[in-house]
């Protein structure tokens, strides 16, 4: 099963709708818990990603009975440091958004965390793809 969800860069109504939608299809998968934990772990802070930082982007989620993988790609203007931006509590987020309370720099790392395989390619000036895999247990 795929899900593909169009995702607006500023559009914090909407914000994290696309990472509730994922998550009640893993539960009507049948997914483990733990599984379906870390996916949405992986969605909503990928989604929030675009959100804060892209002009605009998609969220995909590829479901099978043994793995999910979430897919984040935007326009925008990409990660200049990757092993940087993978640092806990840094972030690029501009002052209006932190004191939205988002762009605390955790973002990436609990990604990290959360996923069983992760890839992300970035493009300054361009935009960025994140890939990431949860086996289910």
């Amino acid at each position: 099963m795929q899900l593909k969800f169009q995702v607006k860069g500023m559009d914090f109504g909407r914000a994290g709708q696309a990472a509730t939608k994922i998550k009640k299809a893993l539960q009507l998968a049948g997914m483990d818990p733990a599984t379906i934990r870390k996916a949405i772990i992986i969605a909503y802070e990928a989604e929030m990603n675009i959100v804060i930082h892209a002009y605009h982007g998609t969220l995909t989620a590829n479901i099978t009975p043994h793995k999910v993988e979430i897919i984040a790609e935007d326009e925008g203007p990409g990660i200049p440091d990757i092993p940087l931006a993978m640092q806990e509590g840094y972030s690029t987020a501009p002052p209006h958004i932190r004191e939205m309370g988002f762009g605390a720099g955790m973002g990436l790392p609990n990604i990290k965390k959360s996923a069983d395989e992760l890839d992300i390619q970035s493009e300054v000036n361009k935009g960025t793809r994140l890939w990431a895999a949860v086996f289910n247990n």
